[in-house]
């Protein structure tokens, strides 16, 4: 008997089948079983979940050395596939912390500081490491992690809080820290109360949602208490105009990108090879542990090779959408399972509200540009940059506003810029620089 066949779990699925199409469809296998009771409940946990996924997502990919939107394009990726091809129930998958200094080793040297060639690289990285695990999963090498026994796991998920709470300090006193290891985190959070970084309204704001958070499990436990939180807070910012004084995401890019097969030379694609191979087991090792330790508490045991083609698909997904290498979520996972998820679709609507965030508010600043742009036109002002960052281009692009404003009007520096209107124009023009020389 395989690792997968056990006891139906209290949740009233019946453990996935031996062979078949469905065998390999976890997702499937469970809406043929799905209750109507459990909708709220995987619902709720969605909304809650998707007020994690957008600022960890964008944070890890800026960590990765990449643009921040390809967190959210390999978060939206990854949680689709695992949702359809993952056995665990609960799990969610996405960027992590443990993954970054290995994808930032491996693309940030070779890239260049080209932040597109970083995203192309990534995304290479995602499919190989997606690669690696399908065939490690069909193979049936999962049984590596069958020796990981109980007081690992447990240990394991008694690390997570402890590095959840950590790594979430700085930001409830309102600034970030760079370290990402738990000693460092602590000494970069102590040295910023010593600097005065701390902001009275962003702890405050903190401190009520988690107020707001523990009241409601206590008094109203039905009631999704973060989800309440995070919409409160949200509203309280916006109405009070705190948005200068209270750190905050911002607004998104809007869409994402059509599936695709990035290009890359015989000899990044041999590094990148070897660097997935790392990536896939460190992924892998994660992942597992993650998720047996929450299968037990339903009272169903997980297949490890079904574990390994699911991560390995969610991967696959992921790179083909212009994303990076994706893992168990150690952080974002324990809150899908305290807001109340049930099952895989809690994972899908936290996606499907990072896709719908994308076409609403995040189109205000492309039409502020777009405004500016035609009334400068019309008064016979050209609009041009400078000095642009490599993801504030990549913004640029994806809005449609490189191609309108035109390709001659974007310059590496101040200096070039002055230099190429002078060009064009005659005007009279002392350099103050030259003038303070010849002085």
């Amino acid at each position: 008997m395989s690792a997968g066949a056990a006891d139906p779990p209290p949740e009233g699925v019946p453990p996935l089948p031996e062979d078949g199409l469905l065998a390999w469809l976890p997702g499937l296998w469970v809406l043929r079983h799905y209750r109507r009771t459990w909708l709220a409940h995987d619902l709720s946990a969605g909304l809650v979940l998707s007020a994690l996924l957008v600022p960890a997502g964008m944070g890890y990919a800026q960590a990765s050395g990449l643009p921040a939107v390809t967190g959210l394009y390999a978060t939206v990726g990854g949680l689709v596939a695992y949702a359809l091809f993952g056995p665990s129930r609960i799990l969610v998958v996405g960027p992590d912390s443990a993954l970054t200094a290995l994808v930032a080793a491996a693309v940030v040297g070779p890239a260049a500081g080209d932040p597109a060639r970083a995203t192309a690289l990534a995304a290479l990285l995602a499919l190989f490491t997606g690669v690696l695990c399908v065939v490690a999963g069909l193979a049936r090498a999962g049984f590596v992690t069958e020796l990981l026994s109980k007081p690992v796991r447990v240990g394991y998920l008694h690390g997570i809080a402890l590095t959840v709470i950590v790594s979430q300090l700085p930001r409830l006193f309102g600034f970030s820290v760079s370290e990402p290891d738990v000693p460092g985190a602590l000494a970069g959070f102590a040295r910023g109360l010593v600097d005065g970084r701390a902001r009275p309204l962003a702890l405050a704001l903190g401190v009520g949602s988690l107020a707001v958070v523990l009241v409601a499990r206590r008094i109203a436990p039905r009631l999704p208490g973060v989800l309440v939180a995070v919409a409160g807070a949200t509203a309280f910012v916006l109405v009070g105009g705190l948005e200068a004084r209270v750190p905050i995401v911002g607004a998104l890019p809007p869409g994402l990108p059509l599936p695709r097969l990035p290009s890359a030379s015989l000899e990044e694609l041999s590094a990148l090879a070897t660097a997935a191979m790392g990536i896939a087991l460190v992924s892998f090792a994660d992942t597992r542990v993650l998720s047996r330790a929450f299968a037990a508490r339903t009272g169903h045991r997980l297949d490890a090779n079904r574990e390994l083609v699911g991560l390995g698909l969610a991967n696959l997904a992921a790179g083909l959408v212009q994303g990076f290498p994706v893992s168990g979520s150690a952080s974002r996972t324990p809150v899908a399972a305290a807001a109340g998820a049930r099952t895989q679709l809690t994972g899908l609507v936290g996606a499907l509200v990072i896709v719908a965030s994308e076409h609403g508010v995040v189109r205000a600043p492309p039409e502020a540009l777009e405004e500016l742009d035609a009334e400068l036109t019309a008064r016979g002002v050209e609009l041009a940059f400078a000095e642009l960052k490599g993801p504030v281009k990549d913004r640029l692009r994806r809005y449609g506003l490189a191609e309108r404003i035109g390709r001659d009007f974007f310059f590496p520096t101040l200096g070039v810029a002055v230099k190429s209107y002078l060009q064009r124009h005659e005007v009279a023009w002392s350099d103050w620089e030259d003038h303070g020389t010849r002085e």
